[in-house]
């Protein structure tokens, strides 16, 4: 889809969706397979032991996912989606159960689109797109990792190799490498109940997302 800028009507929390679910679910669909290619892919990432490379895919694949979407230029919109008698609901369900509070909300929609607006601005080349997937994916902050320090050489590595690349497509520009950090940074704080519920949410249903991410990259 051609780059324009993405809409959001205001709503209430859990009361909006994607204006065209079917249509940017299948999107967002083709960029997740991209995503798992991704890291089936790295020759570091297949060297893990697999429970590490668990661990990577539940904790890693949203900021790596929204690079796909910056990526591939995917934008979106949002609605607000019809619901029942808002003071009856107050009154019956005063306290959110925790099922509701993690439901997508407006800030957290306004969130994702600065940080694809951040992405867009960089215009960032595919090989500046791998090395940045690549310093998202291994995270040797993620807890419980038996090959942190190996990953966290493997984060150096792609970061360093970042830093060549945009030398040298850039060479005049010295505060790109920092500034195209500080945009990968802020996909840290684009939440995965927000990814999951908004863009697969119409299409898998109540399919557990960690499962279906578990079988994509170990069952051939």
């Amino acid at each position: 889809p051609r780059l324009q800028h993405t809409t959001v009507i205001v709503s209430r929390r859990g009361e909006f969706g994607l204006m065209d679910p079917q249509g940017t679910g299948q999107f967002a669909s083709n960029v997740l397979v991209k995503t798992v290619c991704f890291m089936r892919c790295s020759p570091s990432f297949s060297q893990l032991p697999p429970r590490d490379r668990s661990s990577l895919l539940r904790h890693c694949w949203v900021p790596v996912f929204v690079l796909g979407l910056a990526q591939e230029k995917i934008v979106f919109k949002v609605t607000d989606v019809p619901s029942s008698n808002i003071l009856h609901q107050i009154l019956l369900r005063p306290v959110l159960t925790n099922k509701e509070a993690e439901q997508p909300t407006l800030a957290g929609v306004y969130r994702l689109q600065i940080c694809l607006r951040q992405l867009w601005n960089l215009d960032l080349s595919p090989k500046e797109y791998a090395y940045l997937k690549g310093a998202m994916l291994f995270n040797p902050a993620v807890q419980g990792l038996s090959a942190s320090s190996f990953i966290e050489g493997l984060q150096q590595e792609a970061e360093r190799a970042l830093q060549e690349v945009i030398h040298l497509l850039h060479p005049e520009d010295s505060s790109r490498f920092s500034r195209t950090l500080r945009a990968a940074s802020a996909i840290q704080t684009v939440s995965h109940s927000l990814v999951t519920e908004l863009f697969f949410k119409p299409v898998i249903g109540n399919t557990n997302m960690s499962h279906l991410l578990t079988e994509m990259l170990f069952v051939h």
